[in-house]
């Protein structure tokens, strides 16, 4: 068999650059390089690891997992909502950058990473599917307000939390409300400036001249320099991975739900079709080689992958351009960042995260959908009061979804039928339509005839010929009907043989082939009287004038 090696590393595919094109992307590249520095370092405050795992996650792993993604154009590295689960499911295992702490997050990034590549390499993208999006967006929304209540004392200057107001640094706090609010113009005035890189520079040189850490300022401190080295985690204890599993399926799947708002965005603008499970493969990629490289689980980072495509980013070439920029920083600009006071970390962090804020989501999905709206404020509510387990809030709006799902297929929707004016058949209780003819009980079930929607469609039949027990023709139009199991098939056969019973014609119209192989197979549309069936609804109708008509006519 020839082995598809394009497919395997689809890296191999991109378009040979040429000048023009390689512009474009160097421009992309230094545009994101520039704006991930800064926001790496925050990012790994906020995961409460060491500040310079930030920059590494923001490398290697960036490269990889572009290199074996299908969407190219995506900017991989330390985001907000990673960075707070990570945190959030460590916290009480070890002390926050501790070297404890540090091997418990890259054993996240190894898990994480490795369920990715085996869901991605068995096509199972689509289990991802369990979380839609009213429970993605509040849990989201959750994790927003989470984060920002989490930097508001650092960017306050309250130096000691909320317990201790008392301990205030007044300079802190205007260090942080000036870069927040630079931070929020400068979005809305130029988003491709690099602003954050901008704001870092002129805070650390401020700091440095007017003596902020002399002040008791909590400033960045020394960062390392040089390339990170091959990290490997010691055995933790079985007892300690077991405590990982259930944050470890977190993060795979709301890492993956980063991924999938972006990468769908990037598809629709190439016209083309989303390949999940390649994607799945890229992103485990660059979590195994986060945690390889001593950083903690990476993510697709909305922002900078809509500042990536703004920039003019065609293809992962941006990529490689970016992790160089990043590559430079590393080795030449860490000094600079010592003299960082951290209230401006605080207000990257929230600057990044208060576009998720969107109170009017809820408003427009209640105008949707009522139920689902309760789901998501539940999903909502359980996530900020979980905290710091917020699994919670996705486990039980998962279950909550689940749960409305199995309830509908439970109760399909089950119509009788009248003839609209118009010419076509509606609800005839709804439309106040007369029966399509007298002794006549003509049906539409909205849902399959599997196990979920069989004895509801059993019940609702035997009812109503229980309570007009004059009836003569039982019409069922079958046109939505598209699938049939075998438990939809016997009780298809009792009733039929129920019907035939008591002298009742069976008309069947549209019976789709799928569901007609199967009732075929059970056996159930063996030639009879009392058994018509119709290619349409207008041969239906036809045959309520002559309804001895034989079968197949």
């Amino acid at each position: 068999m020839r082995i598809s090696w394009s497919r395997l590393i689809p890296a191999l595919s991109w378009p040979r650059p040429n000048t023009e094109m390689l512009r474009g992307e160097a421009m992309a590249g230094l545009t994101v390089g520039l704006m991930v520095i800064p926001q790496g370092v925050a990012y790994a405050a906020l995961a409460g690891m060491p500040l310079v795992t930030g920059i590494y996650a923001s490398m290697l792993p960036a490269l990889f997992a572009v290199l074996f993604s299908a969407s190219a154009r995506l900017s991989v590295g330390p985001t907000a909502l990673s960075a707070l689960l990570i945190h959030a499911s460590l916290i009480g295992m070890a002390e926050p950058g501790s070297a404890q702490w540090v091997e418990l997050a890259v054993w996240l990034a190894l898990l994480s990473g490795a369920m990715q590549m085996v869901l991605g390499f068995a096509r199972f993208g689509w289990l991802l599917n369990v979380v839609n999006a009213p429970v993605l967006m509040a849990f989201t929304q959750a994790a927003a307000v989470l984060i920002i209540a989490s930097q508001l004392p650092a960017l306050l200057g309250l130096q000691g939390g909320w317990t201790q107001l008392s301990d205030w640094h007044g300079i802190s706090a205007i260090y942080g409300v000036i870069a927040l609010a630079l931070l929020m113009g400068a979005r809305r005035w130029r988003p491709t400036f690099p602003t954050v890189l901008v704001v870092v520079l002129a805070a650390a040189g401020v700091s440095w001249l007017s003596g902020f850490e002399g002040s008791g300022g909590k400033v960045v401190g020394e960062l390392p320099q040089g390339l990170p080295e091959l990290y490997l985690p010691g055995w933790p204890g079985w007892a300690t991975m077991g405590q990982l599993v259930m944050p470890v399926l977190v993060i795979t799947l709301v890492s993956f739900l980063e991924t999938a708002s972006s990468a769908k965005v990037d598809s629709e603008r190439k016209n083309t079709r989303w390949d999940q499970d390649q994607d799945l493969i890229g992103q485990g990629v660059g979590k195994i080689v986060s945690g390889l490289s001593g950083a903690f689980p990476t993510s697709s980072s909305f922002s900078r992958s809509a500042l990536n495509l703004y920039a003019g980013a065609q293809s992962g070439w941006a990529t490689v351009f970016s992790v160089v920029v990043v590559l430079i920083a590393l080795l030449t600009f860490t000094p600079v960042l010592r003299y960082v006071p951290q209230p401006v970390l605080a207000a990257i962090v929230v600057a990044a995260v208060v576009g998720l804020l969107k109170p009017s989501e809820f408003k427009r999905l209640w105008r949707i959908s009522r139920v689902e709206a309760l789901i998501a404020a539940v999903t909502f509510v359980v996530t900020i009061l979980a905290a710091p387990a917020l699994y919670w809030g996705v486990l039980a709006g998962v279950l909550m979804m689940l749960s409305l799902f199995l309830y509908q297929h439970l109760h399909p929707r089950i119509i009788e039928v009248g003839l609209h004016p118009d010419g076509s058949l509606r609800d005839r209780h709804l439309w106040n339509l007369p029966p399509l003819a007298s002794h006549t009980y003509a049906l539409r079930m909205d849902a399959p005839l599997d196990f979920a929607a069989a004895s509801q469609f059993e019940r609702t039949l035997v009812e109503y010929l229980a309570d007009h027990r004059d009836t003569r023709h039982v019409y069922l139009f079958a046109q939505p009907i598209n699938r049939i199991d075998a438990t939809g098939a016997e009780v298809f056969t009792r009733l039929l043989r129920m019907l035939q019973g008591h002298g009742i014609a069976l008309h069947i119209s549209g019976l789709k082939l799928p569901a007609e192989k199967v009732l075929t197979a059970a056996g159930a549309l063996t030639e009879s009287p009392l058994l018509h069936l119709y290619r349409t609804e207008g041969e239906a109708l036809a045959g309520l004038a002559r309804p001895e008509a034989p079968v197949g006519d």
